[in-house]
C-alpha cells in the first residue's frame, strides 16, 4: 500500500460530493466487506453529480466509479471540469493519482508555478502537498482520480482558488514563445518570407509568430487543427490555400480517405460547388 500512497493523488471532487464508505458512502449493492464475489459495475449505472460550490469554483461532474470496501481504503472517481473549473486548495492524507482522459488541466501545490498536463498524462501528487487542479482556461478536462483515505477521511479542504491565483496560467503561457520552439510548418512560413517578406513585413511577421509560431502549438493537436483548417477553407472557399493545408494534414496524421470523407460530409453544409472545387484541389494535390 505504500507504493499506491504515494502514486495517490487527491480528487475534492470525490470526497466532497461522494463521501467514502467509511464515512456512509454505500458500495454496488453485490459488493460486501471480505466478499470473495467478482463484481462488475456497469458503465451508467452510477450518475454523475455537481460539485459542490463550497469546494469547487465553476462547472464541475462528479461520477463515482468504486467506494473504499474494507479491507480496501482506496476509492476512484471520474471528475469533469468545464474550462475555467477548478477545486478548492486541499491536500490528501496518502496522496492522489489522477489519469487524464480528456482536454487540458492545470495543477499547482502551494508556492509553485501552475503546471499543465494533457490527456494521456498521470498526475501523482505525494501526501499532505496542499494544491488545487482543474481545467485550463479554454478547454474541458477529464480524469480518473484514485485515493486512499486514512483514519476515515481522503481530503482535508482548504480555501477557494480565487481568480487572481487562477488567472497567472502555467509559465510556459506567460512567456513568449522563444523562435527555436516554432518547430512546425516552418518551410511554408519561410517561403512566405521570401515571396512577401519586403512588400508586407508586418503580415509576414505575424503569420509566422503568432498563425504559425503561436496557434499552431497550442494544446489542440495538430491533427484536429489540420481537419478545422481544412474545413473552414472549404466552407469559405478559399482552394487557393488549401494544396497547403491538405498536405500538413497529411503530414499532422490525417489520412487522404478522411479527408476525401470530410470534403463528402461538408457537400451537405457548405454546398456542392464548394465540395467539387474542393476535390478537384484534393485529387491534385493527392497525385504520387
Amino acid at each position: 500500500m505504500k507504493l499506491l500512497a504515494s502514486a495517490l493523488l487527491s480528487i475534492s471532487l470525490l470526497n466532497a460530493t461522494f463521501p467514502l464508505a467509511s464515512q456512509g458512502q454505500t458500495a454496488p449493492a453485490d459488493v460486501t466487506p471480505n466478499s470473495q464475489a467478482i463484481t462488475i459495475v456497469r458503465s451508467g449505472s452510477q450518475a454523475p453529480q455537481n460539485g459542490p460550490a463550497d469546494r469547487f469554483t465553476g462547472s464541475v461532474r462528479v461520477q463515482p466509479l468504486f467506494a473504499a470496501v474494507a479491507p480496501s481504503h482506496t476509492s476512484g472517481g471520474l471528475v469533469t471540469f468545464e474550462p475555467g473549473a477548478r477545486s478548492a486548495w486541499h491536500s490528501h492524507p496518502v496522496g492522489q493519482a489522477l489519469i487524464v482522459t480528456a482536454g487540458t488541466g492545470w495543477i499547482q501545490s502551494w508556492g509553485g508555478p501552475i503546471q499543465e498536463f494533457h490527456q494521456g498524462d498521470i498526475v501523482l501528487i505525494p501526501p499532505g502537498v496542499k494544491h488545487w487542479h482543474g481545467a485550463s482556461a479554454t478547454s474541458s478536462m477529464t480524469h480518473i482520480a484514485i485515493q486512499e483515505e486514512s483514519a476515515g477521511s481522503n481530503t482535508t479542504w482548504m480555501e477557494k482558488v480565487s481568480d487572481e491565483q487562477y488567472s497567472h496560467g502555467p509559465a510556459a503561457i506567460q512567456e513568449p514563445l522563444k523562435p527555436q520552439e516554432s518547430n512546425t510548418m516552418n518551410k511554408e512560413p519561410s517561403a512566405i518570407k521570401k515571396t512577401y517578406g519586403d512588400f508586407s513585413p508586418k503580415l509576414v511577421q505575424i503569420t509566422d509568430d503568432v498563425l504559425f509560431g503561436d496557434v499552431w502549438e497550442r494544446p489542440l493537436s495538430k491533427r484536429d487543427r489540420s481537419l478545422v483548417t481544412v474545413t473552414a477553407l472549404i466552407a469559405g472557399g478559399n482552394t487557393e490555400q488549401l494544396p497547403f493545408h491538405l498536405k500538413r494534414a497529411r503530414e499532422n496524421g490525417v489520412t487522404e480517405a478522411e479527408l476525401i470523407e470530410t470534403i463528402t460530409h461538408l457537400a451537405f453544409y457548405c454546398g456542392w460547388p464548394k465540395a467539387m472545387s474542393a476535390i478537384a484541389v484534393a485529387k491534385e494535390t493527392f497525385k504520387p
